[in-house]
């Protein structure tokens, strides 16, 4: 896939979305192997062009790979004197355990403190999205949001609190299907009790 940013003609985040057909030719061997080996019929009516799609498939939900978090933020940061809270919360999250590339599914709750700069509230579910198209584990996913943002405006302080439920949890090993996993990670203002009390209760209040 090929992703770019323009910044010229709009200022906007632009993606430009693109299958690489070498990749996908590769790809497409190995899983149809993949089917072989499990005792399918790769060649049947149902199976016949599995590959190619998760060929695809595969290629969009990696597609964080050839994204730049950092540039997504600056493609809509702006100067402004305000220095309260702005959290974009219940962020869907779909992602890939790196473990088992099986599916872990959740929602991210952002804030950070501006420090001179604000960027576009899109740009920061764009974050979420970059990273999380990528294989992950939560607790990784929860730190790259939380540095990006904080390297990228140097705000006064950034939090995220990530809430998923994992399939690798759910349809097999253990398989406890309503358990779900909480990270949280905060830099500056944040690391203060009484500004962490104030996001985590506002991130818990029922949404408009």
């Amino acid at each position: 896939m090929e992703f770019s940013i323009n910044g010229q003609e709009n200022k906007g985040f632009t993606k430009i979305e693109k299958y690489d057909q070498e990749t996908i030719e590769e790809l497409m061997y190995h899983y149809k192997k993949v089917l072989e080996l499990l005792g399918e019929d790769a060649e049947r009516e149902g199976l016949e062009k599995t590959p190619l799609r998760v060929a695809k498939a595969m290629q969009f939900l990696t597609q964080g790979y050839h994204i730049k978090p950092e540039d997504i933020l600056r493609s809509a940061m702006f100067k402004e004197d305000y220095k309260q809270m702005v959290i974009v919360k219940d962020i869907e999250v779909y992602s890939m355990c790196e473990h088992h590339m099986l599916p872990f599914v959740g929602r991210a709750h952002v804030a950070y403190i501006p420090n001179g700069h604000i960027t576009g509230l899109s740009k920061i579910a764009r974050v979420v999205d970059a990273f999380a198209r990528r294989l992950q584990v939560q607790e990784r996913l929860t730190t790259q949001i939380k540095d990006c943002i904080q390297d990228t405006l140097n705000p006064l302080g950034v939090a995220v609190v990530i809430e998923a439920q994992h399939m690798c949890m759910s349809m097999r090993g253990v398989q406890k299907q309503n358990s779900t996993t909480t990270t949280s990670d905060f830099t500056g203002a944040f690391e203060k009790v009484a500004t962490r009390e104030e996001f985590i209760r506002l991130i818990s209040t029922k949404t408009i």
